[in-house]
């Protein structure tokens, strides 16, 4: 669907239509954070849509299941998203940048953005599998700090001189969550930055470098 542009190419030809449910391993909907599973649901239609029946036979279906870290990384992604849709938008539209802001930054948000973080960041995982999500959310909330504040700096562009309490009340709340963010979203995996070092050898008279991982 990234490659479909238009409003015709989204709403012509499909043939594959996603749904999600999410779910807890002791079978509730929602849970805590940690908790918190997602299952995608795709299916595929024998014809494409728009079609001549407005019911057409599945002909395969496929489930993937997010842990909660993966729905946690969708979120803050879905959340930076938002914020760059609103900072960007023309005409820009004061009212959904403050809304889209005061559900990034706002103290009262539940299980927002600092809640996640603390819960998946705030100790390097023992699974290695987990790694690579570890980072991947910690850049997550690189991207999203980086957002919030450029969203900070359009709205303040855009509001009146009744509305520059609110502004400094937004900007207190982002400096609060970025400084708690900062010792999570720093602190890096010792071994996925391991040292690399050059490696020469030597074949048919060529020499040739070649890089290769080693632990020092």
């Amino acid at each position: 669907m990234k490659d479909r542009i238009t409003y015709f190419d989204k709403n012509y030809n499909l043939r594959r239509f996603m749904y999600c449910t999410p779910f807890t391993l002791d079978g509730r909907a929602h849970g805590e954070l940690h908790e918190q599973f997602k299952r995608k649901t795709i299916l595929t239609t024998s014809h494409a849509f728009p079609y001549i029946k407005t019911r057409i036979n599945v002909i395969h279906k496929e489930e993937i299941i997010l842990t909660p870290i993966e729905v946690a990384i969708e979120d803050m992604q879905k959340k930076t998203q938002e914020l760059a849709f609103a900072t960007h938008q023309d005409p820009a539209d004061p009212k959904m940048l403050q809304m889209v802001l005061q559900g990034s930054v706002g103290t009262t948000v539940n299980q927002g953005p600092l809640e996640v973080a603390q819960v998946f960041l705030s100790e390097i995982p023992n699974d290695p599998k987990l790694f690579r999500h570890h980072n991947k959310l910690r850049l997550c909330f690189k991207d999203f700090t980086k957002r919030c504040e450029d969203a900070l700096r359009k709205n303040k562009s855009l509001i009146g001189p009744d509305q520059k309490e609110y502004q400094r009340e937004l900007e207190r709340n982002y400096h609060r969550l970025k400084e708690a963010l900062q010792p999570l979203i720093n602190r890096k995996i010792p071994q996925l930055y391991k040292n690399v070092v050059p490696i020469t050898c030597h074949r048919d008279s060529f020499s040739r470098m070649s890089l290769r991982k080693m632990d020092l």
